[in-house]
């Protein structure tokens, strides 16, 4: 089985984070996409709690089999993606494992820890935002190129950000187009992000 990590904050999870999950196992690309929300820890503001986190990605994705959400950072103190990855080589010994990374991470990557390590014992599944973007994506001088993967999949990005300030000043129609309805009604339910009852 192919197994995708998928990371991020989720701060909160919206539809093209769905999607890209669906996307990619309806490509034949994955067969399972496990969302793996990054702990409090990692120093980002206006971060949700992580219990509020995990549940809004579990209402999310209630109707997809091949779609989950571990909590495994959200346990740790403080993890890097190196060892995220590990845990799940370990815990699917049989299976190969994916890492989910947007294109302009990974223009980043050798800036991470032990990325050579990631580069080199797993498969990197990159999702573009631009057409043209691949080509120079391929002139990066990142080891173990063959274990890169470009999908070719473009989704419309969407920005939590956004989303936030429209949940900020209760803008139901922006937050209807971008949100699973789910999540939505958890953030509502909630306050999350200050957003009136």
């Amino acid at each position: 089985m192919k197994i995708g990590i998928y990371g991020g904050s989720f701060n909160p999870p919206h539809k093209m984070h769905l999607m890209m999950g669906v996307k990619l196992i309806d490509n034949k690309f994955l067969d399972k996409v496990i969302y793996v929300p990054t702990g409090t820890k990692y120093p980002k503001p206006g971060l949700a709690s992580n219990s509020d986190r995990y549940k809004m990605i579990k209402r999310m994705i209630e109707d997809y089999p091949s779609l989950e959400v571990s909590d495994y950072e959200l346990k740790q103190e403080l993890v890097y993606t190196y060892q995220t990855l590990t845990y799940f080589k370990e815990k699917y010994p049989d299976d190969e494992i994916y890492f989910i990374l947007g294109s302009d991470l990974l223009e980043q990557i050798t800036t991470w820890k032990n990325y050579t390590y990631i580069l080199e014992n797993f498969r990197i599944l990159v999702t573009l935002r631009d057409e043209d973007k691949r080509e120079e994506l391929s002139k990066l001088e990142i080891p173990y190129p063959k274990n890169i993967i470009y999908t070719d999949l473009l989704l419309e990005p969407i920005s939590s950000t956004k989303i936030r300030e429209a949940i900020s000043i209760g803008s139901d129609k922006f937050l209807e187009e971008n949100l699973d309805k789910r999540v939505k009604e958890y953030i509502i339910e909630n306050n999350l992000y200050g957003k009136e009852r």
